[in-house]
């Protein structure tokens, strides 16, 4: 397979990428620097450290995805080194979405001073969505799994 196959995909991953790490240089930095409010400043800086700490299984997540891209440049996307790619990056969205569920009552803390009922439900979003990364992932990683089990079925039968 030819290397630039998969060269818009690897855009995406790096396009995802950039502006999370802009944010964990530029925005939370500036959010724990410049609370809106003053008085709720201290409940800010848990969130902003859980914000942190999630970078750093995003950013596994998404080496993980090019190391998977480049296997399948490879022509190595039916191996076993692809299923252990896919767990990592399932067990990454289930350490993210942990994080985000471990924040929630800050967020809920936050959401009552500053009377704003819709911070609850934006702070559900990462929880959700990386929930559903680590769905789709554990049904690739079977699904891949089953296939190189059938593969490997096949090049045995004469």
């Amino acid at each position: 397979m030819k290397r630039g196959s998969t060269l818009f995909l690897r855009m995406a991953v790096f396009l995802i990428g950039t502006p999370v790490l802009a944010l964990c240089i530029f925005g939370l930095s500036w959010l724990a620097k410049n609370p809106v409010n003053p008085v709720y400043a201290h409940i800010l800086y848990p969130i902003v450290i859980g914000m942190y700490v999630s970078a750093i299984p995003f950013f596994v997540a998404l080496y993980q995805a090019f190391r998977l891209l480049s296997y399948i440049d490879q022509n190595k996307a039916f191996s076993q080194i692809s299923v252990k790619a896919l767990k990592n990056i399932k067990y990454c969205a289930i350490t993210i979405s942990t994080f985000y569920v471990v924040l929630m009552p800050f967020v809920y803390v936050v959401a009552e001073k500053d009377d704003a009922p819709g911070l609850i439900i934006i702070g559900m979003v990462p929880i959700f969505a990386s929930m559903v990364i680590a769905i789709f992932a554990a049904v690739l990683q079977r699904l891949l799994k089953e296939a190189i089990d059938i593969k490997s079925e096949n090049d045995l039968t004469v």
